[in-house]
């Protein structure tokens, strides 16, 4: 990717009015929808195999400080394990990334840069679609997995996009450590430090995430995978 093209993208990620609008709706009537089921260092954490056994059919990843750096091409190395445990823990074809950078029509409008990350990624499928996490419903989603979003885990870094959204559409909900937060857009760096504000004063008030009817439990979902 060009310079220009980074410059062209960040700022465009960082300018979200539609996403900036949805989440001040959460703060504002339900902002359970910000708070993950789930949360976890990086995907490395997480017992697919167990997700899998509860009934979910697929996962849906993030791109950038999920997968991989912000912007970058390829895979973290070392998540490579990771991604294959949980590629291992579900059918062919059930894996996919659903990004508001590559695979968004705004910034990749002939799925070109989606074609690459396939390859880089081993054919893990990027979703292309037309509009900004959180908003947006997950027709696109749901129509590549042939199943209702309430039966896929969304997996992402932030909890005013991936989270939000995950959450408004009815998806498990996992939320990651950013892989490398220095890299971020200076604004993206802010709106963290305020996602982070809100969430934990909502945590001190007594706030629970929303119910999932496939979570029937916790326990052991996420674990240090070096033990």
């Amino acid at each position: 990717m060009s310079s220009n093209s980074w410059w062209r993208r960040a700022a465009g990620q960082s300018f979200n009015p539609g996403g900036a609008a949805a989440a001040a709706a959460a703060a504002a009537r339900e902002p359970r929808l910000a708070l993950p089921h789930l949360a976890a260092p990086d995907i490395g954490w997480v017992d697919w195999a167990a997700l899998r056994r509860l009934g979910f059919r697929g996962v849906v990843f993030d791109k950038d400080n999920t997968l991989t750096a912000p912007y970058a091409p390829a895979l973290w190395p070392p998540l490579v394990p990771a991604l294959r445990r949980c590629r291992d823990a579900f059918p062919p074809g059930a894996l996919a990334v659903f990004s508001n950078s590559i695979g968004l029509r705004q910034f990749d409008p002939d799925g070109s840069e989606a074609n690459l990350l396939e390859e880089a990624i081993g054919g893990i499928h990027v979703i292309r679609h037309e509009t900004k996490k959180p908003a947006g419903t997950a027709a696109e989603i749901e129509k590549y997995f042939g199943c209702s979003a309430s039966h896929l885990v969304m997996v992402g870094d932030r909890h005013f996009t991936d989270i939000l959204y995950g959450n408004r559409n009815g998806f498990l909900t996992i939320l990651t450590e950013p892989l490398c937060p220095s890299e971020d857009p200076f604004i993206v760096k802010m709106v963290r430090r305020l996602e982070g504000y809100l969430v934990s004063h909502w945590y001190k008030k007594g706030l629970k995430p929303i119910k999932h009817p496939l979570l029937t439990e916790t326990k052991n979902l996420v674990k240090d995978p070096s033990l």
